[in-house]
C-alpha cells in the first residue's frame, strides 16, 4: 500500500493581531480549502513566537500549520489568498510523503472541567492513605 501524499501549510501572522481575528483566518483558510475540494487533516495554532529576523518590521509572529489533502490545485488558491492577505507575513506549503498526521486532540471547556475533577479526587485519595499510613506508624 503506497501512502498518499498531503500538503502542509504554515504560515505566520502579524503578532500585533487579536485572539478573535486569528481564529477567523484559521477558519477562514480552512474553509478556502474545502471549496476546493481538498480535506483538511489538522489546523494548529502553535503560538506567538520569536522570528530568527525581522519580516516586515517585525521581530514575533503568530505560527499557524495547515495540513490537507488534495490534488494540489488547492495549494495556488489558498497561497494566493495568503499572498494578498496583510495578515500573513510569511507562508509556506510543502508536499509530505509518509503516514497521514492524526490529528490532535483539542481539549473542550468541558475536558478541562473533568480532568480537573479527576485530578482533584487523585489528590484527595493519596491525601487519605497519606493520613492512614501515618496513623497506622
Amino acid at each position: 500500500m503506497t501512502e498518499q501524499p498531503y500538503y502542509e501549510t504554515m504560515y505566520i501572522l502579524r503578532p500585533d493581531i487579536p485572539e478573535e481575528e486569528v481564529e477567523s483566518h484559521l477558519n477562514k483558510y480552512s474553509e478556502m480549502l474545502e471549496k476546493t475540494g481538498a480535506k483538511i487533516l489538522d489546523n494548529q495554532m502553535r503560538g506567538k513566537r520569536r522570528l530568527a529576523y525581522q519580516i516586515k518590521k517585525h521581530k514575533e509572529g503568530i505560527y499557524v500549520q495547515l495540513s490537507h489533502n488534495g490534488d494540489g490545485q488547492q495549494v495556488a488558491v489558498i497561497e494566493k489568498a495568503m499572498r494578498l492577505s496583510e495578515d500573513v507575513i510569511r507562508y509556506l506549503t510543502v508536499k509530505q510523503e509518509g503516514p497521514i498526521p492524526t490529528p490532535r486532540v483539542v481539549q473542550t471547556n468541558e475536558n478541562k472541567e473533568e480532568d480537573k475533577e479527576k485530578n482533584k479526587e487523585k489528590e484527595q485519595t493519596e491525601e487519605t492513605k497519606n493520613k492512614d499510613s501515618e496513623t497506622t506508624e
